[in-house]
């Protein structure tokens, strides 16, 4: 997992919003709108998002993306994963083999096993993993959901409603979920 950007935290928004439609497709229009970001940003996130299964796509005036699977099952680390790639959090340069002293070959015994420095970043690395595994869109939607007044999901349900007035009849959010 290389360094993590916006790009993850703003999608993780637009996943907590989308598990809170209600089932409701939001566009990626939609979804930079109710965020303030550009919605081209938000365009190159999405078919990420698609190719991971985390969310579906209808196309057409009526389209938009929808939660793949509960956002229960979608934790932190497919979200990372599908955003920025499975590649490592710290890649060795393998600086160890390189000492002046060593005369332009390295001993053996400079290089077996597991190089010390990037010993550690394997040890952080799968902490961080373990512990984004462990954490779901659930499990922040609710905590979000406890402290938000009553007053938030209706305010979004309303503001969802009119994003989709004519492109959707018939499909109101009730209970709009968590931004995050």
């Amino acid at each position: 997992m290389a360094h993590i950007t916006s790009s993850v935290e703003y999608g993780i928004h637009c996943l907590l919003w989308l598990s809170g439609s209600a089932g409701v497709a939001l566009s990626s229009r939609d979804l930079a709108e109710l965020q303030g970001v550009s919605p081209s940003f938000l365009a190159k996130i999405f078919p990420k998002l698609e190719k991971a299964g985390i969310v579906v796509a209808s196309e057409g005036v009526r389209g938009g993306y929808r939660l793949a699977k509960p956002a229960a099952e979608i934790t932190f680390l497919d979200v990372v994963d599908a955003i920025e790639g499975e590649k490592p959090l710290f890649e060795c340069q393998n600086i160890r083999t390189r000492c002046a002293v060593f005369d332009g070959e390295a001993p053996n015994w400079a290089c077996e096993g597991v190089c010390g420095v990037h010993g550690v970043m394997l040890q952080a690395e799968k902490a961080m993993r373990d512990a984004l595994a462990k954490k779901s869109l659930a499990d922040v939607g609710t905590a979000f959901m406890r402290k938000a007044p009553e007053s938030f999901g209706t305010d979004v349900g309303n503001w969802i409603d009119d994003r989709v007035k004519g492109r959707k009849p018939g499909r109101t959010p009730k209970n709009p979920g968590p931004p995050g």
